[in-house]
């Protein structure tokens, strides 16, 4: 089972974007999540909405789910762009359709919802050809940045869980402090 949330009194430390970049750009997510303009996606720990920004303009919808209300509160003094709806939900419990979303995508957040029902969730929401892009804190990392290691997972455990769940990872990276995982479904 996950972790701990991130504490949403330190909400702004999550708007630092020099900070948050150098462990993910803007360009490598939407990359990865290589999104057609009319896609559904699912922000999973979406907090103040920082990537979900970077997102909003190359898909239809984008919903930012946290289970945190205070994040989402947070997001709305931010000010929140049109395409994106705000779910406050945790992730083993999305209030969706069965395939409904298109791409899902997890960034640094993995770790705090990481569980079986969780990724079951997951791949019951996604459409067929569905993608799940997860980029987390790695366990292999020195721990210099990001929660404490022994509360991350390593690249080859959370694709492994993704397996089990029924994803076929398409690419997975290990960085220094890391991971990036690209899971997909038939």
């Amino acid at each position: 089972m996950g972790y701990h949330t991130f504490d949403a009194s330190r909400a702004d430390k999550l708007e630092r974007a020099g900070r948050r970049y150098r462990f993910l750009s803007a360009e490598e997510l939407l990359w990865a999540l290589s999104l057609s303009p009319d896609d559904t996606v699912a922000d999973l720990g979406s907090g103040t909405g920082f990537f979900t920004d970077d997102v909003a303009p190359h898909a239809g919808t984008v919903y930012a789910v946290d289970v945190q209300a205070e994040m989402h509160e947070y997001y709305r003094e931010k000010g929140v762009p049109e395409t994106v709806d705000l779910v406050t939900s945790d992730v083993s419990d999305l209030p969706f359709d069965d395939g409904a979303i298109d791409v899902a995508f997890s960034t640094m957040t993995y770790h705090e919802f990481a569980s079986e029902d969780a990724l079951a969730e997951i791949r019951r929401v996604l459409a067929s050809g569905g993608r799940l892009v997860v980029v987390d804190w790695s366990a292999t990392g020195p721990g210099d940045d990001g929660p404490p290691v022994d509360e991350r997972y390593s690249a080859d455990e959370a694709a492994d869980a993704l397996r089990a769940a029924g994803f076929d990872i398409e690419y997975e990276d290990t960085r220094l402090e890391t991971f990036l995982l690209i899971g997909t479904l038939e």
